[in-house]
């Protein structure tokens, strides 16, 4: 079955030819020699992409593979300027980067409603034989040629805007505390990889506040090298406020688990273990509280924890507390940073 969900598009862009400048001489009765009087080309038209919040996918990209934007037109006579070409617009949602797809210098981030990038500039077009007029040249027979199109291969990638990343091995129970804790649906079974794509889930919280949750492929030990499929939605947790990392009660060595889960993401962007985290160590409905206090002596050092089962309901409401106060910590952070921002040096 052919999965709905497309995170990264590669595309030929070019953009439009800009208008050559004219060299029309104006010849009126009574004076053959009026003057130069050729307008300005038209610029090209440029290749953009547009954020719309409306989006969730690239699945409208996909079979699309080349984007063509239209030449701007020659200026014509009295000073007539070229149409400027038609853009042509590519939305796309929110959280896209677009990088060059042969030297991957990085063109942009779209992370906004509204926000528009150009990824191939437009061509300006040519200047008319008016500009060159001078005392000692009055009939120019010369204009500029229009720039020529940009043309490039890129590549669109979508990172999931969401502020919790679920990180964890597979059949850890990441997808049904997710399909628990919000409305997303997403495929459960007590296989591992069951989930193949990222999900995105709104959290309800008191007083009508809410945040968002990604549910990305379960990670195995290796992922950083290409093993598994982790690797290839490591990037949707980039943009991630805090990173659950989850792990069954079942594991011999939770610590252990801890660990490779943390090193994987080092290996990949060690700016990842600069973010905020928890540990929930999942389906605890098999355990007694006495179990549970057992265990606890065992869990990793200087990190929050909590037991929970996303089918008993334990500790769930405690996990969502847990999550919102450390969000509003990563807030006041980042407002006192906007508002009273460090000297320069």
């Amino acid at each position: 079955m052919t999965s709905n969900f497309v995170d990264y598009v590669k595309i030929l862009v070019r953009s439009g030819k800009g208008g050559a400048g004219s060299a029309h001489l104006l010849r009126v009765k009574y004076n053959a020699k009026a003057g130069p009087d050729g307008g300005d080309g038209g610029r090209g038209g440029h290749v953009i992409l547009r954020g719309n919040s409306q989006r969730w996918t690239l699945l409208h990209l996909k079979y699309t593979k080349h984007v063509f934007a239209e030449d701007g037109e020659h200026g014509g006579e009295n000073l007539c300027t070229g149409r400027t070409g038609r853009d042509q617009i590519l939305e796309v949602p929110l959280g896209c980067v677009c990088r060059d797809a042969d030297t991957g210098e990085v063109l942009g981030e779209v992370t906004e409603d509204g926000q528009e990038l150009i990824i191939a500039k437009g061509g300006r077009g040519g200047l008319g034989n008016d500009h060159f007029k001078s005392p000692t040249n009055r009939t120019p027979r010369y204009a500029q040629p229009g720039e020529p199109a940009v043309e490039r291969w890129v590549v669109i990638e979508l990172k999931v805007l969401a502020d919790v990343g679920l990180v964890g091995f597979p059949n850890a129970g990441k997808s049904t505390l997710l399909s628990v804790v919000s409305a997303a649906k997403p495929a459960i079974a007590d296989y591992p990889f069951t989930t193949l794509v990222p999900n995105l889930g709104i959290v309800k919280y008191r007083d009508d506040q809410s945040f968002c949750i990604a549910d990305i492929p379960g990670i195995i030990e290796g992922a950083s090298d290409g093993k598994g499929l982790g690797i290839r939605f490591l990037r949707h947790i980039e943009r991630n406020s805090i990173l659950l990392f989850m792990v069954s009660c079942e594991q011999l060595d939770i610590n252990h688990e801890y660990e490779v889960l943390l090193e994987e993401l080092r290996r990949y962007n060690p700016e990842l273990l600069d973010k905020q985290r928890i540990l929930a160590v999942t389906k605890c409905d098999i355990l007694d509280d006495t179990m549970m206090q057992q265990l606890r002596g065992h869990l990793p050092q200087g990190i929050d924890s909590i037991f929970i089962s996303a089918v008993s309901g334990l500790h769930i409401q405690e996990l969502k507390d847990l999550i919102f106060q450390k969000l509003q910590t990563e807030n006041s952070v980042y407002d006192t940073e906007v508002t009273n921002p460090s000297d320069p040096a």
